[in-house]
């Protein structure tokens, strides 16, 4: 077997392992051994020909562990406090790396001291995310946008004196890796509207950062305690998925995997259990619009990959078109309404302005899946157009492409629901109702992007390059709202990163 077989075999085991869920439950109430069938796919990751096996345990394993934790402590998380299930892992293997790294602590600590001489600069950037200066943004980025933690923290790393591959790490833990649930100027936007002077909103806000990364556990449990997150003890979840991490994490430390992605590659595939597989998916995916589109964006993807099998030249080719057809697919379903990737970007971008002043304490990252939804479209858009201006006017059939590849998209213009959309509004007036069903996925379009495809695929990349940093992405990623309304590109830090 191919390495790029494994690839798409395990990707699309993951996102069929949801799928096939979501359609059998939604609607129903949530349990957390509904995830077991992700666990059941993710169990079949094995370590291919030049793949460390350390690696790939991080991923496997951290699943395991999630998963026999959070079923130890609850059969339940409510939707308020699934979003966070994702951001239990990283404090605890940062925390271990510290422990079993003297070098490596003393490096966080100098870079904790460095946010201590940070005031100008976060309060600068504080400001601006309160304020909406930069538009919408992933305030917890895979890349390095203007607005992202990510990208705060990068400016910081620059003026640390530490090792480089720390300063990867450390940028790593706050990207693909979720260090805490914070998200930078969160303290100081609640602290001004509360009457708190910008001085001390600033001081307030500089504490947080520190805390982090001073004591990564402590800071989670304490950040959940401040939302109110009683659906299970985070603490005894900490303590107990640490035991089950810990032998993997000093594996890999061993195998030389770089730090970098040791912090992350255990926290980007855990977010099926609970999250995408949960209550709040369940719910949303009673509207058979949104279920049907999920279900026909997941077949584009496969069969793309599928049939493109034997042209593959390398592995990140596999990884650009999972998420080239899936945008591709999400933009198709789009203009079947009339819409398209710039008016949406539009429509959205200029909500966010409206809805800073409606919510000036919004939550850090109330816009997040807007973002990748704007982006996801933008892409699938750019790709669209292309293969719209090759069709002319003949009466061939389009034919959208990644760098060549094909990407089929039959399973939309063949699916029942999408096609029928007069079963579901006004018949006669039935020409927003797919639209209406995209617009849920904006604030949840994961399984559209789709993250357990993504977190498969990267997995296997790092896998092949254990000594590479992969994250974050240190490319420009073509921000939608930068490149058709906002004008910020000169705030990004991608040609920065450390």
């Amino acid at each position: 077997m191919s390495i790029y077989q494994k690839m798409i075999d395990e990707a699309m085991g993951a996102q069929r392992a949801d799928v096939s869920v979501l359609k059998a439950k939604r609607g129903t109430d949530f349990k957390v051994k509904d995830g077991q069938a992700y666990v059941d796919a993710v169990n079949k990751m094995t370590a291919g020909e030049g793949q460390s096996k350390a690696v790939i345990d991080l991923h496997k394993y951290s699943v395991n562990a999630h998963f026999d934790t959070l079923t130890a402590l609850t059969n339940f998380v409510k939707p308020e406090d699934d979003p966070y299930v994702e951001h239990y892992q990283t404090p605890v293997v940062l925390e271990i790396l510290c422990e079993e790294d003297e070098g490596f602590k003393k490096s966080v600590d100098k870079f904790i001291e460095q946010i201590g001489k940070s005031e100008a600069l976060i309060g600068l950037e504080s400001a601006r995310r309160y304020a909406g200066f930069y538009g919408p943004t992933c305030v917890v980025d895979f890349a390095l946008i203007p607005g992202s933690t990510s990208n705060v923290v990068n400016q910081i790393l620059t003026k640390t004196d530490i090792p480089q591959d720390h300063k990867k790490a450390i940028l790593a833990a706050k990207s693909w890796g979720m260090n805490t649930s914070y998200g930078v100027g969160d303290v100081f936007a609640h602290d001004v509207e509360d009457g708190k002077t910008l001085s001390d909103a600033v001081s307030n806000e500089i504490k947080e950062l520190k805390y982090i990364y001073e004591s990564p556990v402590s800071a989670q449990a304490d950040l959940m305690d401040s939302v109110n997150m009683d659906s299970f003890d985070v603490r005894k979840y900490m303590r107990d998925y640490r035991k089950e991490m810990e032998p993997y994490v000093k594996a890999a430390i061993d195998d030389g995997v770089h730090y970098a992605n040791i912090v992350t590659v255990p926290a980007y595939c855990v977010g099926d259990i609970a999250h995408h597989i949960a209550q709040s998916t369940y719910n949303m995916c009673k509207d058979d619009m949104v279920m049907g589109i999920i279900e026909a964006v997941t077949d584009v993807i496969e069969n793309s990959l599928r049939q493109n099998v034997d042209k593959f030249n390398s592995v990140n080719q596999v990884l650009s078109l999972a998420t080239g057809s899936s945008a591709a697919a999400a933009e198709y379903i789009l203009e079947l309404d009339g819409f398209n990737g710039p008016s949406v970007v539009e429509f959205l971008t200029r909500r966010f302005h409206n809805f800073v002043q409606l919510y000036p304490t919004r939550g850090a990252a109330a816009e997040l899946h807007n973002c990748d939804f704007m982006d996801m479209v933008y892409r699938g858009w750019n790709i669209m157009d292309r293969a719209r201006k090759v069709k002319n006017g003949t009466s061939s059939p389009m034919r959208p492409n990644i760098s060549g590849l094909p990407i089929d998209l039959i399973p939309v213009q063949t699916h029942d629901v999408i096609q029928n959309p007069q079963r579901y509004v006004y018949p006669a007036c039935a020409i927003t109702v797919r639209f209406a069903a995209m617009m849920s996925l904006a604030d949840y379009p994961c399984l559209l992007t789709s993250e357990p495809v993504t977190a498969t695929l990267m997995t296997n990349v790092v896998a092949l390059d254990k000594n590479t940093a992969a994250a974050p992405v240190r490319a420009c990623k073509n921000c939608a709202s930068a490149s058709c309304v906002d004008f910020r590109h000169e705030y990004c830090q991608y040609r920065e990163a450390v």
